[in-house]
């Protein structure tokens, strides 16, 4: 009888299996956690395929040394959607299959402390009724709708479509912010799972601190079920608990998991319902390592296994518009606010240019016009929330002299000055510093901040409000682990009269106190060289403008130098689709996304000639191949930010009107990329549909 051959992905990025072999009975499975030795170390490697013979001759093969064979092997559907995500994004399969596991699974000296959930029985059918309503059979469904409220009648059309819907059917759900989209989320998923208790369904956030508030949302709701019933999984858990939830969707017991983009790579054995929250959102785009898009694999998960799936959003991404417009998916509207009382908020443009507006004081940063509405809401006892997408205290600390500006030793960045920790701080690398006392340049004293960060907005409107609470939510504030979900707490409890924050508190969070919000310092993005910014701005002053007036009328000042401009006429008119219908026309002009296609070659190097040589290197390489032709190459050029960590970064741009052609030279180029050699480069990089160009 021949020896058994076992072929292993590791995380690593030649684009092969490891062959090794297997002494150990019974056999690992296809799908199988092992543990096998590469160079001095011991890997945790996945079974891909179990043969008897190897092109490596038999005494050059090494043992392997353990099986996790208490874990249920992974399946082949989930093996196929990481050989799928490893194709399309260019990296090898052991890139992606590893590091979409908990780091305690890749750990085998975790596996005998690791408990294997048992298998899943049924959740008594469907959810009792203390917790739950059971309204009669619509018409044209079998399954019954379980409510906690009173459905809109836009609502309860949107729900009829999505519960009759079977087999693959993507739906964008395009809802106002305050629409209720969480309820139609809510309702689909419970008659899902009573029509099949045994089902499981992938509700993703785009970020962690949005999932405190779904999870509390979604287990009042299934409050009758246990607690292991509904999981999360996101990178802020700690390694056990993320271990324990991920090992009770592997195996079934949890129903339902909530999570950020990483979930989409959970092994789900009966998944039947994936709903994206926010699809819109550039958090769904990994920007390190295997950089995907985990909207994308969720639709092509559905595809896979022939399910709905809804991305929800009050202002959809427009390559998710743009597959409306060509029928490829349905799109489904929620153009009134859920509450009866609750309308859209009024949108008013403070035109901040020249003599045309009154600052309330010099280099305040607030027109009186915004202080008036917010010393309003103090005197009835309502929430404001203040939106400045900067943190810290000031951009850069200047000297007036002679024009020294604090810079990061190892960035071609300015340092951010953050005045509460007395700190110059570069916001890209994490470098430090004390603030000096005097310019190092020219020794003069007056040293000053320029711009203004959330930390001088909450000084400022400490000083011209001095009875109100104020609350500041940034990355700054909710460093330690537990601080944001308390400080919404605080929100929500009443507890705070004022939000200072950045985009933290733009998007998904129900403050129905708040019935004013203050938006300062977006007018840098119309200008932007990025052609995505204006996508960006929009959907975020839309779901900023949104916390306002959730329960009754609300109020939006937005402060700019350019009032008439197109994006804000539109925002103050809440027309998110007139913006996106010019945006695409323009960009179908232009020739930009999502009517081409792009992929991003970085370089990394210790000079920028160096990377720049590098990719010079690439041109030269990619023209040679079959298909080049089909593909745009534009020259390299220094990124924005050019140095970070004393390495400077260099990219190429690569596009082409077909998908196709564009995949095909990507994966003629990578092998003859791998052979270069240029002296200085640190590391190199493909990333396909790139949102930061």
């Amino acid at each position: 009888m021949s020896r058994l051959i076992v072929r292993v992905a590791l995380d690593h990025p030649i684009p092969t299996l490891f062959d090794y072999l297997c002494t150990i009975l019974p056999a690992p499975q296809p799908g199988q956690l092992v543990s096998v030795p590469f160079g001095r170390r011991s890997l945790v490697g996945l079974v891909c395929e179990v043969v008897e013979h190897s092109d490596i001759p038999t005494e050059r093969l090494r043992t392997l040394e353990a099986i996790w064979a208490d874990c249920p092997p992974l399946s082949t559907q989930w093996l196929a959607l990481l050989a799928f995500a490893a194709d399309y994004y260019q990296r090898s399969l052991g890139e992606v299959a590893l590091p979409s596991l908990p780091p305690a699974l890749r750990n085998a000296k975790r596996w005998p402390r690791l408990l294997i959930p048992a298998s899943p029985v049924p959740l008594s059918g469907e959810p009792k009724a203390s917790a739950l309503a059971v309204l009669p059979i619509m018409a044209d469904t079998q399954a019954p709708l379980i409510v906690e409220r009173t459905l809109t009648p836009e609502q309860t059309e949107v729900l009829r479509t999505l519960n009759s819907a079977r087999g693959f059917s993507p739906f964008l759900l395009y809802g106002i912010t305050g629409s209720g989209k969480t309820e139609v989320y809510l309702q689909m998923v419970a008659g899902l799972l009573a029509r099949d208790p045994l089902a499981q369904v992938l509700v993703l956030v785009p970020e962690i601190n949005l999932t405190p508030q779904f999870e509390k949302t979604f287990r009042a709701r299934f409050s009758a079920w246990p607690a292991q019933a509904i999981v999360t999984l996101h990178s802020g858990l700690a390694e056990g608990v993320r271990a324990r939830h991920w090992l009770a969707a592997h195996t079934g017991q949890a129903r339902i998991v909530l999570g950020t983009r990483l979930a989409v790579l959970a092994s789900l054995p009966r998944l039947s319902l994936i709903v994206v929250d926010e699809e819109h959102e550039a958090a769904y785009k990994q920007q390190e390592g295997l950089r995907y898009s985990a909207r994308d694999l969720a639709v092509w998960r559905a595809k896979q296994l022939n399910i709905p799936i809804v991305l929800g959003s009050a202002t959809p991404s427009l390559e998710s518009w743009q597959q409306v417009a060509q029928g490829r998916y349905t799109r489904l509207t929620l153009t009134q606010r859920a509450h009866t009382e609750a309308v859209l908020p009024t949108v008013r443009l403070i035109n901040m240019d020249g003599n045309s507006h009154t600052a309330h004081a010099p280099n305040s940063g607030l027109s009186s016009s915004l202080v008036k509405a917010l010393q309003e809401r103090l005197v009835r006892g309502e929430q404001s929330l203040i939106f400045l997408n900067r943190r810290g205290y000031a951009p850069v600390l200047a000297c007036d002299a002679c024009g020294w500006v604090a810079g990061c030793v190892r960035c071609s960045a300015y340092t951010v000055l953050h005045k509460l920790e007395r700190k110059l701080r570069c916001h890209h690398c994490g470098w430090q510093a004390p603030i000096m006392r005097a310019c190092p340049d020219c020794g003069n004293l007056d040293l000053a901040p320029l711009g203004r960060g959330t930390q001088k907005i909450e000084e400022t409107l400490a000083a011209i409000l001095p009875t109100a609470r104020i609350l500041r939510i940034d990355a700054d504030s909710t460093r330690r682990k537990g601080s944001a979900q308390a400080l919404f707490a605080e929100v929500h409890a009443g507890e705070a009269d004022i939000l200072v924050g950045t985009q933290m508190i733009a998007k998904g969070h129900d403050f129905k106190r708040v019935t004013l919000v203050g938006v300062l310092n977006t007018d840098a993005a119309l200008f932007s060289h990025d052609f995505r910014a204006s996508e960006r701005l929009f959907a975020q002053l839309m779901q900023v403008s949104g916390r306002s007036g959730r329960t009754g009328q609300g109020e939006v000042l937005l402060q700019t130098r350019y009032p008439q401009h197109p994006l804000y006429e539109a925002l103050a008119r809440h027309d998110y689709a007139g913006f996106a219908a010019t945006t695409l026309a323009e960009r179908r002009q232009a020739r930009l996304p999502p009517f081409v296609y792009q992929a991003l070659l970085r370089a990394e190097a210790r000079t920028l000639e160096a990377a720049q040589a590098f990719l010079m290197q690439g041109i030269e390489l990619l023209n040679g191949l079959s298909g080049a032709e089909r593909v745009t190459c534009y020259d390299p050029v220094p990124m924005a930010v050019v140095k970070v960590m004393n390495v400077h970064r260099a990219q190429l741009l690569l596009e082409s009107p077909s998908r196709i052609a564009l995949q095909s030279a990507l994966h003629l180029w990578q092998p003859h990329l791998r052979t270069l050699k240029v002296k200085g480069i640190v590391r190199w990089s493909l990333e396909v549909d790139p949102l930061d160009i």
